[in-house]
């Protein structure tokens, strides 16, 4: 069988780690291994209850599928008092551009839903009715599009997230707004015991090919001929012998 290489710093790693986990088993430690061969830094996207190999890797494949934004047109038409500089949300009518701001406004949300029931611009029907359908924002650019008045109506593009549908004014806010409250980050040696969460396929596919006897063998022959590891590699071997002896 032939040895795993592992560079020297690599090796460091291995060695700091196991000094702080003096009871890793062999695959908590082979997986710390891959996490730092392979610079993985998993995530749990929480919304979909998935773990993903990496913020990069959950982004790229959202963005693939057309799951992150949609380019979505808004109305803006305001008066002075709909919102002001303390204004920390906004929602807006999507046919008029009506705006209401949570603090300028008693219940804001009952005023939207209020005002699109009612909005003459508002030609959506279901079984004869008006879609009560309104935009909401937290994003400070897209507010502040309603405190200085233009001189007419005007028209946006802004983006929806498909995450929460709220409105940002950029893509780039939209992914900083998944990355602070919808990801989670957890080492590599506790993904397989995440049960209540499924892991991305691609990812799973990776961790199944390096879970792999032969893989796990060589990292074992190569820490073993290393003195830093002598008494780890030995407790490791020795674990099976025992399980067996108890069966």
């Amino acid at each position: 069988m032939s040895k795993t290489l592992i560079s020297e710093p690599l090796l460091g790693d291995i060695e700091e780690f196991l000094k702080k986990n003096r009871k890793a088993d062999l695959i908590t430690t082979y997986l710390f291994y891959l996490e730092k061969k392979f610079k993985l830094d998993p995530v749990i996207f929480i919304k979909e209850k998935k773990i993903y190999q990496s913020e990069e890797d959950l982004i790229r494949i959202l963005e693939e599928n057309n799951a992150l934004w949609r380019e979505t047109e808004i109305k803006i038409r305001i008066g002075k008092e709909s919102v002001n500089e303390q204004t920390n949300r906004v929602y807006i009518c999507p046919y008029s551009g009506k705006v209401f701001g949570d603090n300028t406004h008693p219940n804001p949300q009952d005023a939207i839903y209020d005002w699109v029931s009612k909005c003459p611009e508002n030609t959506e029907r279901v079984d004869g009715i008006r879609v009560k359908r309104f935009f909401v924002s937290d994003d400070p650019e897209i507010i502040r599009n309603y405190i200085q008045k233009p001189t007419k109506e005007i028209s946006k593009i802004v983006f929806t997230s498909l995450i929460t549908g709220k409105l940002f004014g950029n893509k780039n806010t939209v992914v900083h707004d998944l990355k602070q409250n919808y990801i989670k980050h957890i080492p590599m040696k506790d993904v397989p015991t995440q049960n209540r969460f499924e892991i991305q396929e691609g990812f799973l596919q990776f961790i199944q090919n390096y879970l792999d006897e032969s893989r796990i063998g060589q990292f074992v022959e190569t820490l073993s001929s290393d003195p830093r590891f002598a008494k780890y590699v030995e407790k490791w071997l020795e674990e099976p012998e025992e399980e067996a002896q108890e069966a």
